[in-house]
């Protein structure tokens, strides 16, 4: 049997499973305006997406959504909708080990958990983000510590994801942060800055900034695999020249560029990432320079149409919906 991509296509409202060897769209399951992103649960069994509302983070006008979806992956329905009123434009999506959802407001910069999400509508609990335009969240791997990255007060921080007796701590790793991976051992917050260019790292025990490197243009996602030996690798996707980077996070070095002519879903085993997509490049458009094809299997490459965001997922079987893993 052929690996599934789950796919989220914001712009055609959509949740979709597409058969990775044959590009064959197997079902759409459409859903209200404007999902973005999604999450998985711990035993594999449903995703979490994110109502939106409003097409992007600088759209004006609405106030956008404040609704869940919940997709049973084995039955591929749209089971039902979770609320966070009067919390609005869910984001940020993120799941534990002990089975709770989290879901970012952007618009309120409140974390909204679900202790048992299969069993509520609404969240038991609200923790304020401490930035302002909160656009992602990133948990450890106990969930002890969150890393809030907002895109209006440029800053990232650190806080508990269900106490807020516990004061957030704040760093501001430059202009516009959005891609953000954790590393292996967990010391390390790696932050994209689509505003300069560039990649930073924070020490994770101090909330401090530390080496800065430029990056190819406007980073907006980065994602932690392994090379062979062990090592952190990150991969950076840069919307501005449809490339994918691949740096040595101990060096902190571009170690490999490469040219996206189209959309790419690109599936590392440890990561449950989403990518973002550009439309193909238009005849006559050149790559920039340096760049080369995606030296990867089919298996780990899809081409889909606009304004999707997915990810690989490995075969259902009766117990268990195997694929790639959380890279931080």
């Amino acid at each position: 049997m052929n690996d599934i991509l789950l796919l989220v296509q914001k712009c055609a409202h959509t949740f979709s499973f597409y058969d990775l060897e044959t590009k064959a769209a197997l079902k759409h399951l459409v859903l209200p305006n404007f999902p973005h992103e999604f999450t998985v649960d711990v035993n594999e069994r449903f995703a979490y997406v994110g109502i939106f509302g409003i097409e992007t983070a600088w759209s004006r006008g609405h106030e956008g959504d404040h609704r869940i979806a919940e997709i049973d992956l084995v039955e591929r329905t749209h089971t039902r909708m979770l609320d966070l009123w009067p919390y609005y434009r869910p984001h940020g999506m993120a799941t534990d080990r002990d089975g709770r959802l989290y879901a970012m407001s952007e618009a309120h910069d409140m974390l909204l958990v679900f202790d048992e999400p299969t069993r509520q509508i609404v969240p038991n609990m609200a923790v304020p983000s401490g930035g302002v335009k909160t656009h992602l969240v990133t948990l450890t791997r106990d969930a002890s510590r969150a890393y809030g990255v907002h895109l209006l007060s440029n800053t990232v921080t650190q806080f508990h994801p269900r106490d807020a007796t516990v004061a957030p701590r704040a760093v501001m790793p430059g202009p516009r942060p959005e891609g953000n991976a954790l590393s292996g051992d967990e010391r390390t917050l790696f932050v994209a800055n689509r505003g300069d260019d560039t990649l930073v790292e924070i020490d994770t025990n101090t909330m401090t900034c530390g080496r800065r490197v430029k990056t190819r243009s406007d980073p907006n996602r980065i994602y932690r695999t392994s090379a062979p030996d062990g090592r952190d690798l990150l991969l950076l996707t840069n919307s501005g020249e449809r490339s994918i980077s691949v740096f040595d996070a101990r060096q902190l070095e571009e170690i490999l560029p490469v040219a996206v002519n189209s959309y790419v879903f690109w599936t590392p085993e440890e990561s449950r990432g989403m990518l973002p997509h550009r439309d193909a490049a238009p005849p006559g458009s050149r790559r920039a320079p340096g760049l080369r094809r995606p030296p990867v299997s089919r298996r780990r490459l899809a081409l889909t149409g606009r304004g999707g965001w997915g990810k690989a997922r490995g075969q259902f079987n009766p117990e268990r919906f195997r694929g790639a893993r959380r890279g931080g």
